[in-house]
């Protein structure tokens, strides 16, 4: 159990820190910013998590463990729940944060901004 709640954690910590700032900052630090966010919080998962779960914290590297043997298969399934739950728990609470942020967010609005700089009128701006 210990393997898979370190899985989800550190899914958790990728996936909001990585998403994080490209969503909320990425136009300010650029892809090497985002580009260090991920990696560091890969970092940092290795060295709490590492010694527990291994720190797949991907079901492409669990999958790729999985195939060349280096795995038990009775783990891989739980190992894919955790990751999967993690993800989408990080990806929940980056959309409430998303959305209290100065710049707000709204798919709504986000479509229509997409919709009105295709638009011809010139009163519309973005």
């Amino acid at each position: 159990m210990e393997k898979y709640v370190g899985e989800v954690v550190g899914t958790f910590v990728l996936v909001f820190s990585g998403c994080g700032a490209a969503v909320l900052a990425g136009d300010r630090i650029g892809y090497e910013g985002v580009a260090l966010a991920f990696g560091l919080a890969l970092l940092a998962m290795v060295y709490t998590i590492g010694h527990t779960s291994g720190c797949h914290i991907n079901p492409a590297v669990t999958l790729g463990l999985l195939l060349t043997g280096k795995m038990d298969r009775k783990l891989a399934p739980g190992y894919w729940a955790a990751q999967i739950g993690g993800a989408i728990l990080a990806a929940a609470v980056l959309l409430v944060v998303a959305k209290g942020s100065a710049a707000g967010y709204d798919p709504a609005l986000q479509a229509w901004r997409q919709t009105a700089t295709a638009s011809t009128r010139p009163d519309i701006t973005v």
